[in-house]
């Protein structure tokens, strides 16, 4: 096991934008300079900076004496490490500009430049925009407050428009996933302020997270630039690349709308589905794939029936002939199809046939021959979802149904404690997605990404082995050091062994998992605290006390006596301590006593949305604040706590999470001037 203790700070997006051996490297430079000096100043970092091989060949230090000096007059303000961080990414952002701008490749910078998201402008898929530009003018086209702007021109940019104030966004969410934002969070002004603005879009992207999105693929040269550009905070960063940077926009709704398009393509919704197990599966290996999989599945299943002997694996190469659908449609509607689809050789013509034989069936027209022919991936999947919804062709049996959803009942509170942690997993931003955490997490390599996410440096990936693992030893292998590794943390694991997880023990994961989301929630306050606090561990009763003191000095009377207390169902006291910590956040005029179950469930509601709207990233669900689920109380008082101290220490809040650096990354160290110069992803 490893022993290294990696460097913290308190921002987890700024510790998110570089490697371990990068903090190390310049935590060095820094504490060189403070025990030669007692202190550093904004005017030491010229010196330091100028010599580093990712701005010697760029910049002088006169150079970045006058950059520094555009932000501050002061050069003997006296910094932390976090601001030197800061100025270190300011300036890379510059250099890569300017390396670029003058066709050379800045020093070190690989890593920095290869992220798909790092130029500034990037090209628009009109096919995919007009797709999705249709699809909001269908669902939202009766919305009070959209139908004044409604519908939109597909041929215009008027879409990019219109999300600039994040109100149609936060609408389409709960298209896709019904009552994720309750709307009285939502700030609906004809013309809001920079400050609405942002929390609307700070709301958007907080619940896209909490339905399944990934938000993390916000490169941070986007932020950079964006900095650059217009001079902003980065807590306004968000906002400005919403309004200026379309691909983002529209990167973000395509999920939203797979999200709905997709969301009845599972077992629980759709049980039919259960026709699709063969006599050599286990229902099971169905109720884990995602609903792509289910998809291409379910597609195989109708294509072999119809006597097509080629395996679609993917949205994109596989059906541009359009000879795919053509079978497909044949078996689903025999009455509407024409021998002419499978007859025709012209894989335009062929597609354009598909599509008119699709319309029969009332499906949305998602796409054009051109983007079957052209294999568009996401245009390809939601054709066929919406093939799907409209007819699966499935006759699974009534007792094979009620059977299955007998086998489906499981406990409510553990289903949402599964929901709650892949999302929280996901958010993460970790290299690989999880679909169902008790089955992801059974070969320890997602766990040991988390670990790795949530304590730098504390997985030895030498020891560890990648997916796909054949030996089962490897698995457990894996698991052991999780164990471990959650020892050295000092989790509850009393006889407790890795193939605990590798046998999938729900009720272990789930108490594993907690612990280390507790865990990275006590860190971040703690290192947030270490300002005034010396870094002192934070306990429960921290978070309780620290609650109950803002409520009780905003003038309120309501307290908490645990995160078990019964009165905390009514929603009461999260309101007060939302308003608390900012006051124009709640409006009191759309909450409720408490008395009844109706009231505890819109409060609750309204909770979790203003929480979101602040930027905390949570994911529980109403009826977890209804029922006082102790673990989900916790979290959501501890993020409370944590926006309030960050915006105290003028951290700004962050509503996403950049890519983490792959786990070969931590494998070996660089010389230190070549591993300053590294890019962040």
């Amino acid at each position: 096991m490893s022993s290294f203790e990696g460097v913290l700070v308190s921002d987890p997006w700024l510790q998110s934008q570089f490697t371990q051996v990068q903090l190390r490297t310049l935590k060095s430079k820094y504490v060189s300079v403070r025990t030669q000096y007692g202190r550093v100043t904004v005017g030491d970092m010229p010196a330091v900076f100028s010599k580093l091989k990712a701005f010697i060949d760029v910049f002088s230090e006169n150079d970045i004496s006058a950059m520094l000096q555009e932000s501050t007059s002061n050069m003997d303000e006296e910094i932390d490490f976090e601001s030197f961080l800061r100025a270190y990414l300011n300036l890379h952002g510059r250099a890569s500009i300017k390396s670029k701008s003058s066709g050379k490749k800045l020093a070190g910078s690989s890593s920095f430049l290869k992220a798909s998201t790092t130029t500034f402008h990037h090209n628009i898929n009109e096919s995919e925009k007009k797709s999705y530009v249709q699809h909001i003018n269908k669902h939202l086209g009766e919305d009070k407050f959209l139908k004044d702007y409604l519908p939109i021109d597909p041929s215009t940019n008027a879409l990019f428009d219109l999300v600039k104030d994040g109100v149609l966004l936060c609408k389409l969410i709960n298209v896709a996933v019904p009552n994720t934002i309750d709307e009285r969070a939502i700030n609906t002004k004809k013309a809001p302020n920079p400050w609405e603005r942002n929390e609307n879009h700070t709301l958007c992207l907080n619940s896209a997270k909490a339905i399944g999105c990934t938000v993390v693929n916000i490169g941070t040269q986007d932020l950079v630039e964006a900095r650059q550009q217009l001079n902003l905070n980065y807590c306004n960063v968000l906002v400005f690349l919403f309004l200026f940077q379309p691909h983002l926009v529209l990167g973000l709704i395509s999920q939203i709308v797979k999200i709905q398009l997709l969301a009845d393509v599972n077992l629980k919704n759709t049980p039919e589905l259960v026709e699709l197990v063969d006599e050599n599966e286990e229902v099971e290996e169905l109720r884990n794939l995602a609903p792509e999989k289910v998809l291409l599945k379910w597609m195989n299943f109708h294509l072999k029936k119809a006597g097509y002997t080629k395996q679609v694996t993917n949205f994109s190469s596989d059906v541009k002939d359009g000879e795919a659908y053509a079978y497909l449609l044949t078996a689903l509607a025999p009455e509407l199809s024409t021998p002419d689809a499978l007859q025709v050789m012209d894989p335009t013509e062929r597609a354009n046939m598909v599509i008119e034989q699709a319309e029969k069936l009332e499906c949305n027209k998602y796409l054009t021959p051109t983007d079957i022919v052209e294999g568009s991936a996401n245009l390809n999947l939601a054709f066929v979802a919406e093939i799907f919804q409209h007819r699966n062709g499935l006759n699974a049996t009534e007792t094979s149904k009620v059977s299955y959803a007998e086998m489906m009942e499981d406990d409510d509170q553990t289903s949402r404690e599964e929901r709650c942690f892949r999302l929280w997993i996901n958010s993460l931003g970790i290299p690989t997605h999880c679909n169902n955490v008790f089955e992801d997490v059974r070969n320890g390599w997602i766990i040991l990404e988390v670990l790795d996410k949530v304590s730098p440096g504390s997985v030895n990936w030498k020891l560890a082995t990648k997916p796909p693992i054949k030996m089962p030893f490897r698995k457990v292998e894996n698991c052991n050091q999780v164990i471990q590794i959650g020892r050295d943390m000092h989790f509850s694991l009393v006889n407790v062994a890795g193939n605990d997880i590798v046998q999938g023990n729900k009720k272990l994961i789930i108490a594993y998992l907690w612990q280390l989301m507790r865990f990275s929630m006590l860190q971040l306050l703690r290192n947030l605290r270490s300002h005034s606090s010396e870094g002192k561990e934070i306990t429960d009763t921290d978070i309780i006390q620290w609650a109950n003191d803002k409520v009780k000095k905003s003038g309120k009377t309501s307290q908490m006596e645990s995160f078990k207390d019964k009165n905390l169902a009514t929603g009461v006291f999260f309101l007060e301590l939302l308003s608390a910590v900012e006051p124009r956040v709640v409006n009191w005029e759309v909450c409720r006593a408490g008395e009844t179950d109706e009231d505890k469930k819109m409060n609750a509601t309204y909770i979790i949305s203003v929480a979101r709207k602040l930027g905390c990233s949570i994911f529980l669900l109403p009826e977890d604040i209804m029922e006082v689920n102790q673990k989900m109380i916790l979290i959501l008082t501890a993020s409370i706590m944590y926006w309030s101290l960050q915006r105290k220490h003028g951290g700004g809040h962050h509503t996403y999470t950049p890519p983490v650096n792959a786990p070969e990354d931590h494998a070996e160290e660089a010389d230190d001037e070549d591993v300053a110069a590294d890019a962040t992803e």
